[in-house]
């Protein structure tokens, strides 16, 4: 036990090191998967109530980015949000209806793991609607890791000469406490309430659609240190990898062939829409760029701070489309499960 906690902080200091995004959350889950397949044997498990309480965490933390300003520019441009965030929607969810028809993955898994929406959200989300949480975390953190080095690369050469570095990661911030304390127990509430409904995929909905009203309306400020994130994550990321097996493992492997070539088009059609978006609304090309890249709005917001584009317009793009998914994700799935004649069967 001692060698996996080990393995598992030098993993996330490598991944920091390097800047990935979604370390803290992809640090666990692969030592929690060289744990369950060493020790576990598939039967330890992270409790109930700290990881209900994890993923209210979550939601909070997206609820916290929607703000007065990003909802004000997707006003101003709704017309314009809704046809590009539509069009990505329609890509992402095309290639996961061709990995749903060619078998790449069980049922409902490809469409949940092509989902560009924020891929924490997603796995959670997934496992609630009945898809292999295992197999989407791994599409959704394969294309989070693909489009993060695809966009950094990107905007690195665009901006080269302004030196530009990411913004570090701060594990003990300073803490408004009054707001923590209004945080932990709108969480609490949103946990207890979510498992008193038995509301499905509610661990994200409940919290980010609440939460992000209340702050609106100056009700709740959300404070989240990243120490307690980090928490959050732990748990999300252990309870998705202490599921996995050999089987699962021999299936990724087979997999990931079809699965990369699929997110290589997806960014490249992407790529395409931005410069669509360049043309004809007059956006410049590295926001446009950003904007419509199909990876998380949480490593889309770390590259787009540090470079010199439109931050409220990319990240009204990308939460736009994110609240979008989070809509309507769970009647794609059905309808394509419906249409490809295929009930989920996990590996």
């Amino acid at each position: 036990m001692g060698a996996a906690v080990g393995a598992f902080h030098s993993f996330v200091v490598f991944l920091e090191l390097f800047a990935l995004p979604a370390s803290l959350l992809i640090g666990p889950m692969v030592a929690a998967i060289a744990l369950a397949l060493t020790v576990g044997k598939g039967k330890l498990r992270v409790p109930f109530w700290p990881l209900q309480f994890g993923q209210v965490l979550v939601g909070l933390m997206m609820a916290r980015t929607i703000t007065p300003d990003i909802l004000g520019t997707m006003a101003k441009d709704a017309p314009l949000f809704l046809l590009f965030i539509f069009s990505v929607i329609a890509i992402a969810t095309g290639l996961g209806w061709l990995l749903t028809r060619w078998q790449v993955l069980p049922g409902t898994t490809a469409v949940w793991g092509s989902s560009p929406g924020g891929a924490s959200a997603m796995v959670i989300m997934s496992e609630a609607y009945g898809a292999d949480a295992r197999l989407v975390a791994f599409m959704q953190y394969l294309r989070v890791v693909f489009v993060a080095v695809g966009a950094s690369v990107i905007s690195r050469l665009w901006v080269a000469a302004d030196g530009a570095e990411p913004p570090p990661l701060v594990l003990f911030p300073e803490i408004d406490w009054p707001a923590f304390a209004a945080t932990m127990a709108f969480a609490a509430f949103c946990a207890y309430g979510v498992w008193r409904l038995r509301l499905q995929g509610g661990t994200i909905i409940v919290p980010l659609f609440l939460g992000a009203l209340l702050q609106g309306m100056g009700l709740l400020k959300i404070e989240l240190p990243m120490w307690l994130l980090a928490i959050a994550y732990a748990l999300v990321g252990w309870s998705i990898g202490l599921r996995f097996t050999r089987s699962i493992l021999k299936h990724v492997a087979r997999a990931l062939p079809r699965v990369s070539a699929c997110i290589v088009l997806l960014m490249a059609l992407c790529g395409c829409m931005a410069v669509a978006l360049h043309v004809f609304a007059g956006i410049d090309p590295l926001t446009a760029y950003l904007a419509t890249s199909p990876g998380g709005a949480d490593s889309v917001a770390i590259i787009a701070a540090s470079s010199d584009v439109d931050v409220p317009f990319v990240m009204a793009m990308q939460t736009g489309r994110f609240l979008v998914i989070l809509m309507i994700g769970p009647m794609l799935a059905r309808f394509i499960a419906r249409r490809s004649g295929l009930a989920e069967n996990p590996v």
